[in-house]
């Protein structure tokens, strides 16, 4: 054989190993038009994802386990202009690489800021998550890395009522029953790409999508809202019938750490997740 045909041979084989896409990670840090977070006021930080936590701005532990996951790419900081700065300051202060973190211009909404991020980093699949998301593991950046790698269009991260329970029994209050479980969300969600940004529009309006029970009919429609409210319906069977209402492949990822549906709205989880960051 030829050093020409061992070349095309070595080739071919080449492209016949798929390539696995790169992420990028958008993480959500800024607040509501026109209020400061309470949580901030108390610590006097001008955002509650500067607020020290364990030796270190909140927010600083999110970046710094998001960098480390070797399929991350870029990194999208959604915040303020004028919180610009802090951020770049934290930025610089982090144990990683930092080439790949950047901040991006918040809009009015969570919807327009998870839209506008986009626009700045290449079309893929991408990762978003809270800058309060202080526990979150590598462990689940890569069941969300694995789901996406599928033919999921959005993801979504909920842990099991008992893991987080056992994380801690104080940590989370809030569970949602369905018919095999109770879940907590874990506020880390994915997008296949471009393309399944539609399912961005359920947090327009500033994230209170859950207590907004005309934006959850038109989104989910009558039917599936009294199903989820009620229970009847499990898990993956209330992601296939919400699926099917927005076009979009939306699927479940489960979560056995727990701590990743613990993070930090109030002094009560401060003090929870200081301890387990401890």
């Amino acid at each position: 054989m030829t050093n020409a045909q061992c070349l095309q041979l070595d080739l071919m084989s080449a492209a016949a190993v798929p390539v696995k896409p790169r992420f990028n990670v958008i993480v959500l840090a800024a607040q509501r038009p026109g209020t400061v977070d309470p949580l901030a006021v108390v610590h006097k930080a001008s955002h509650k994802c500067l607020i020290p936590i364990a030796g270190k701005p909140l927010i600083a532990h999110v970046l710094e386990t998001i960098s480390r996951h070797p399929a991350v790419d870029d990194i999208r900081v959604s915040i303020e202009c004028q919180a610009f700065a802090d951020i770049e300051t934290v930025i610089d202060q982090l144990d990683v690489g930092i080439g790949q973190i950047a901040c991006a211009a918040s809009k009015d909404n969570l919807a327009d800021s998870v839209i506008a991020a986009m626009m700045e980093i290449q079309d893929g699949p991408v990762i978003i998550t809270t800058a309060d998301n202080a526990l979150l593991t590598i462990g689940a950046i890569d069941a969300m890395v694995t789901m996406l790698e599928g033919d999921a269009d959005v993801a979504l991260a909920l842990a099991p009522k008992a893991a987080v329970l056992q994380a801690h029994p104080d940590g989370q209050r809030r569970f949602y029953k369905f018919s095999d479980d109770q879940y907590s969300n874990c506020n880390l969600y994915g997008l296949s790409g471009r393309d399944a940004l539609a399912a961005a529009e359920i947090f327009r309006g500033g994230g209170q999508f859950a207590k907004k029970v005309g934006r959850i009919i038109e989104s989910f429609g009558l039917l599936n809202l009294l199903l989820l409210r009620s229970g009847w319906v499990s898990l993956p069977g209330a992601m296939a019938r919400i699926s099917k209402r927005i076009g979009l492949t939306i699927k479940p990822v489960i979560l056995a750490e727990g701590r990743n549906a613990i993070d930090v709205d109030n002094e009560r989880s401060y003090g929870i997740v200081a301890g387990l960051l401890d």
